[in-house]
């Protein structure tokens, strides 16, 4: 059996390891257009590689996956987060998971994996050609030709793994095959605001706030950045994911976000939290006592914000200037003028539709032999490790796919 894996990314090498594994006698190919594999895994995590999650604090996968979560439940049964974990300490890479839930190499060094997934590809005997962009993919009686401008490959199996593509022409590959695309837009970045107050305050970190797209449900919540350009963190880059579609109709500009900077307490909450202080600081100035996950600096901010003068005294806060306290702590809103790339890293909602593809396997309904997995699919997730889970869960049930084909046949 002849098996094609287009992108030598985290899902590609991943399923090229395994389906060696499974069928030792597959003469395996990864074909890279770049001029490196698992580039993108080289600098995930800021270089430390956030390979997975341990899903503890999720209560559902829509909370994670905001498209794509019904079929990542599906495939979880074959390939779960703890199955990643054994997979790689069996390969020899100690993991350490976060008080974020975040599972790391114990190294806290990304090439790690990159090295290890390289080592067993070799050891494996799967071939790697690097520089060969794929330009179409055509079906040839019962498998496939495989077109880049230096040569044709010919395979019986064909498994796609490119990951995202911020245009529609990054799956120009696809043209001629019938298969759906949803549009790709950006999901994993943070916002631009032009409040100068605001952005006076970079570096400033809360730990856990919320922040949510005005008018409607979507929201990201845990810690938030303040940078000079905007806001950031997790929080902005999951209410980013989650809302990734909306914010791409709108241009990235003119929505508003609003922000809980006490997230978990609400407002009756909060109104009570600062009677407390009216009790025990009254005659001590707003700026000398404030809520203690808030910095000086950020609470001088709200307090201008709200109207307040930064040394009026707590006991003379009116009723009025208490409430515009209250809304501004919980409800504080700022103007989006424009999004940010997230570092190095890059996500995309969009990609071939799951309408396409056969749950148990991933092959695609209207070509038998030809697969998909990763981020090339129409999958997604907002930042903790989520996205390359999905890529080693889809890798791997696209491989059990295609060497149960080459089981049948045989």
């Amino acid at each position: 059996m002849e098996v094609v894996v287009i992108g030598a990314g985290a899902a590609g090498c991943f399923a090229a390891i395994e389906i060696k594994r499974r069928c030792p006698q597959a003469a395996v190919t990864v074909l890279e257009r770049g001029s490196k594999a698992l580039a993108k895994v080289a600098v995930t995590g800021g270089g430390r590689c956030n390979l997975t999650n341990s899903f503890a604090d999720v209560r559902s996968l829509e909370q994670v996956y905001p498209r794509g979560h019904r079929l990542m439940k599906k495939l979880f049964y074959h390939f779960s987060h703890a199955d990643t974990c054994r997979w790689f300490e069996e390969a020899g890479v100690a993991l350490v998971t976060q008080e974020d839930e975040c599972v790391f190499p114990r190294s806290q060094d990304a090439m790690q994996i990159v090295s290890t997934l390289l080592a067993m590809m070799r050891m494996r005997g799967v071939r790697l050609v690097t520089g060969a962009a794929v330009t179409a993919i055509t079906p040839v009686g019962k498998g496939y030709e495989i077109e880049t401008p230096r040569t044709v490959f010919r395979a019986d199996k064909v498994l796609v793994t490119t990951g995202g593509h911020p245009k529609a022409s990054g799956f120009d590959m696809l043209k001629g095959l019938d298969i759906d695309i949803v549009p790709p837009v950006p999901s994993l970045f943070s916002l631009c605001i032009a409040d100068k107050g605001l952005t006076e305050l970079m570096g400033t970190v809360v730990e856990n706030a919320q922040v949510s797209l005005a008018g409607t449900k979507f929201r990201g919540i845990g810690a938030l950045l303040v940078t000079h350009w905007g806001i950031s963190g997790p929080a902005t880059l999951r209410l980013s994911s989650a809302a990734a579609r909306v914010l791409a109709e709108k241009g990235y500009a003119g929505v508003d976000v609003s922000i809980n900077w006490l997230y978990g307490t609400d407002a009756g909450g909060v109104a009570q939290l600062l009677g407390l202080f009216v009790q025990r600081y009254g005659r001590r100035k707003l700026s000398s006592a404030y809520p203690e996950t808030l910095n000086s600096r950020l609470w001088t901010h709200l307090l201008t914000r709200a109207g307040l003068s930064p040394d009026a005294r707590w006991g003379e806060v009116q009723s009025k200037g208490m409430n515009r306290l209250v809304n501004i702590l919980t409800n504080d809103t700022y103007r989006v003028t424009g999004k940010n790339k997230f570092k190095e890293e890059f996500v995309t909602c969009g990609g071939v539709a799951l309408g396409c593809l056969r749950p148990d396997n991933l092959e695609a309904k209207k070509h038998p032999g030809l697969y998909f997995a990763g981020e090339v699919t129409d999958v997604d997730a907002v930042t903790g490790g989520f996205n390359l889970q999905a890529a080693w869960t889809m890798g791997y049930v696209a491989a059990c796919g295609i060497a149960a084909a080459e089981t049948v046949s045989g």
